[in-house]
C-alpha cells in the first residue's frame, strides 16, 4: 500500500484526489497540507479519508506514513517543496506547471537523483485514447514526414479568475495563458514533434487589466528538419476550443480526431485518397482503449512504476522541463522581439527567475 499526502488544496486538489481515490486498494491518502485547515478537514469529509491534517509541510517531510507526495501549490513553490521531499526520498507528483523556470526545474532534478527518488509531472493530455491515436498513426508514417503541425489552445477567462491572489503575476504564476493553460497542448506538441530548433513568438494583454501577464500569444516554431509549427494560447477565445493538428506529406491527422489524405491529381490539383485513410482509420482502431485517462491515468502510471520499482513513468521531470524550456523561448522571443534559438543557455534571460522577472514584459505594473 502506498501512503500519499496532498500539499496544497486549491481547487485542482479535488482532481487529484478524485483519481487517488479510484485506486484504494493500492493507495491510501495519509496527509492533508494545509495552511489554514479549513479546505482540508472539507476535502477530509467530502472524500471519507483516514488522514492526518497539517499546517506546515515540513512536519511530513521525513515522515515513515509518506511514501508519495501530490503536489497542487502555486506554481511559485513547485521548487522548493518538491525538492525538499525529493531529498527525503519522496516519490512527488507535481501538477503542471513544473515551475516558472528552468533554474527551478534543474533544480528539482537534481533532488529526485540525490533522493534516488521518482519525479513526474502531470501531463495528463496524454493519457486520452484521442490523441494517442493521433501518435500511433503518425509514427507508423503513414500520414509522412510532418511539414506543419498547429496547436489551438483557445480558453476563456473573465477578469475575476485573476482576483485570486497568485494569479497573474510573474512572482507567483510564472507567466500567463502560455504558462498554465497551453502547458498542455505544448507538451504534447513536443511528445509528438520533439523540440523545435528555433522559436519567434509575440504575447499579449488584450482583455485583463488586472493581470500583468499575457492573455494571448502566438508562436512560430521551426524544426530542425524545416518543418513549422503554430501555438496560439488564449484566454479570451469564446467557446473554449482545442486542437492540434498535424498535416503530414500525405495526410493530415488531428485531435478532436480528423483524418484526410490526399494524392496528386492532374496538374499538382490535390485528389482525396480514401484508401490511405482507411488505412489510417485502423491503425487509430488498433490502438488499446486506457483503462484510466486523465489524472486517472497517470496516477496508475505513477502508482505502478512505485510498485514495480522501475520509477520509469511517460511523463518524468526531464519531460517536464522540455515543455517550460519551450515556454521560456516562446516569453524570451516575445520580450526580445528577436527569434530564439532552443536549447536555451545558462545564460538565457529566461534560465532563472531572477532575470525573468526583471525582464519578463509587465502588461499593467499596478496588478
Amino acid at each position: 500500500m502506498i501512503n500519499v499526502a496532498l500539499v496544497g488544496t486549491g481547487s485542482i486538489a479535488v482532481t487529484h484526489l478524485e483519481a487517488f481515490t479510484r485506486f484504494r486498494d493500492r493507495c491510501r491518502i495519509t496527509a492533508l497540507v494545509d495552511r489554514s485547515g479549513e479546505k482540508a478537514q472539507k476535502l477530509k469529509e467530502r472524500f471519507n479519508l483516514d488522514c492526518e491534517i497539517y499546517s506546515d509541510y515540513e512536519e511530513i517531510v521525513n515522515s515513515d506514513s509518506v511514501d508519495l507526495v501530490s503536489l497542487c501549490t502555486p506554481p511559485s513553490t513547485h521548487a522548493s517543496l518538491a525538492s525538499a521531499f525529493l531529498l527525503a526520498g519522496k516519490h512527488v507528483l507535481v501538477e503542471k506547471p513544473m515551475a516558472p523556470s528552468l533554474s527551478e526545474c534543474d533544480r528539482m532534478l537534481e533532488a529526485a537523483a540525490r533522493g534516488h527518488a521518482l519525479l513526474s509531472i502531470v501531463g495528463q493530455n496524454r493519457f486520452y485514447d484521442p490523441i494517442r491515436q493521433v501518435k500511433q498513426v503518425i509514427d507508423t508514417g503513414l500520414a509522412g514526414r510532418i511539414v506543419h503541425a498547429e496547436a489551438n489552445s483557445y480558453w476563456w477567462r473573465g477578469r475575476s479568475y485573476y482576483d485570486v491572489e497568485w494569479r497573474g503575476t510573474w512572482e507567483a504564476e510564472g507567466g500567463g495563458c502560455v504558462m498554465n493553460h497551453a502547458v498542455h497542448h505544448l507538451d504534447l506538441l513536443l511528445w509528438i514533434r520533439g523540440m523545435p530548433s528555433e522559436v519567434l513568438a509575440v504575447t499579449a494583454n488584450t482583455s485583463h487589466g488586472n493581470s500583468q501577464v499575457e492573455d494571448l500569444s502566438i508562436a512560430i516554431l521551426k524544426f530542425p528538419d524545416g518543418s513549422l509549427a503554430q501555438v496560439t494560447s488564449s484566454v479570451v477565445h469564446h467557446g473554449e476550443e482545442q486542437r492540434l493538428v498535424f498535416q503530414g506529406e500525405h495526410a493530415k491527422v488531428g485531435m478532436p480526431w480528423q483524418v484526410y489524405a490526399s494524392a496528386e491529381g492532374d496538374g499538382g490539383f490535390p485528389q482525396r485518397n480514401p484508401d490511405l485513410e482507411a488505412e489510417i482509420q485502423q491503425v487509430a482502431a488498433e490502438v488499446v482503449p486506457l483503462k484510466y485517462t486523465g489524472h486517472a491515468g497517470q496516477i496508475d502510471d505513477v502508482l505502478r512504476a512505485i510498485e514495480t520499482g522501475t520509477r520509469q513513468v511517460l511523463i518524468d521531470g526531464n519531460e517536464g522541463r522540455k515543455t517550460i524550456e519551450l515556454i521560456m523561448a516562446i516569453y524570451e522571443s516575445s520580450a526580445t522581439g528577436k527569434p530564439v534559438s532552443l536549447p536555451l543557455p545558462k545564460d538565457s534571460i529566461f534560465y532563472a527567475q531572477e532575470s525573468i522577472l526583471r525582464k519578463a514584459p509587465r502588461f499593467h505594473p499596478m496588478a
